[in-house]
């Protein structure tokens, strides 16, 4: 009996300011999308890195003017290199099809490019991609030897900018939620005051706090778990539109980690449970502190 007029009184209290409801719900929604949005995005950097850095090469350009016998000699030596994993040569030739091929979007640009235009390199990735700087030091003045790129360096900087924005997702969630927060202590406070009469009525016949503050508590936690339904919904959709097959963004995990579906399904139970959660911690101490039950 107990738990159905809890509940009762749950729909009831919803029902009752039911704008306000709808409002707490959509800026749950809102900031709980922002949250898994940036939780995403955090794990899709931390695999990006992982996946990239496993493949970092040492790019080593040589001069247009380098001789056969300068290029045989730091083709051996580099494959000789204890702290080389693997060598791969790319000649001007194959460096001009790799480009066309990268680029065969912008056919201006490719134009603009002849295949002599383009150096020939080593390719060199490393047992251990963090002693780039030895092996600079070793090369970057053998003869034939222009230029040494290491390419982790350029997808740190890439990393950094991915963080950036990562950072900008959380902080934006971060005030959203500060927002569904104020909403939530507010609309119990409403509900409360609102039911001021019954509440004394119910104080004076015996009844306990936690059976007073249960049905202003679980309205918070209902709406909170509809923010995170609809929260869920789309962040599903995007995944859906953007990087499912035949979606838009498809083509990009041909250059980038896929952004797999565990992941989007992962976001239901961990937002309904912080949801949960926050909207009951919230609601009890709005009743605990700011209204006198």
């Amino acid at each position: 009996m107990r738990v159905k007029y809890v509940l009762s009184e749950v729909f009831t209290g919803l029902w009752r300011n039911v704008t306000m409801t709808i409002a707490m719900i959509i800026t749950m929604a809102v900031s709980l999308t922002m949250l898994g949005g940036g939780l995403m995005l955090f794990w899709q950097i931390d695999r990006m890195e992982t996946f990239f850095f496993a493949r970092v090469e040492v790019s080593i350009f040589l001069k247009a003017d380098i001789t056969g016998e300068q290029r045989t000699a730091l083709d051996e030596e580099l494959r000789a290199d204890p702290l080389v994993d693997s060598v791969e040569y790319e000649s001007k030739q194959q460096a001009y099809d790799n480009f066309t091929q990268l680029y065969e979007d912008s056919p201006d640009l490719v134009e603009s490019v002849k295949p002599d235009t383009l150096p020939e390199s080593f390719r060199v990735k490393l047992k251990n991609p963090e002693k780039f700087k030895e092996i600079s030091e070793r090369y970057q003045d053998k003869a034939g030897v222009d230029d040494i790129v290491d390419q982790k360096e350029l997808l740190g900087r890439v990393f950094s900018i991915l963080g950036s924005i990562q950072s900008g997702a959380l902080i934006v969630s971060i005030f959203q939620g500060v927002a569904a927060l104020l909403l939530v202590a507010n609309t119990i406070q409403v509900a409360a005051y609102s039911k001021r009469r019954e509440v004394a009525v119910m104080k004076l016949v015996g009844a306990s706090n936690w059976f007073i503050q249960a049905p202003f508590v679980l309205e918070a936690v209902f709406a909170g778990l509809i923010g995170a339904i609809l929260a869920f919904a789309f962040l599903f959709t995007g995944w859906w539109v953007m990087f499912s097959e035949g979606g838009r963004l498809e083509s990009l995990e041909t250059v980038l980690t896929p952004v797999r579906w565990q992941d989007v399904l992962l976001m239901l139970p961990i937002l309904a449970g912080i949801s949960a959660l926050v909207s009951a911690v919230t609601g009890w101490i709005t009743l605990r502190f700011y209204v006198r039950v």
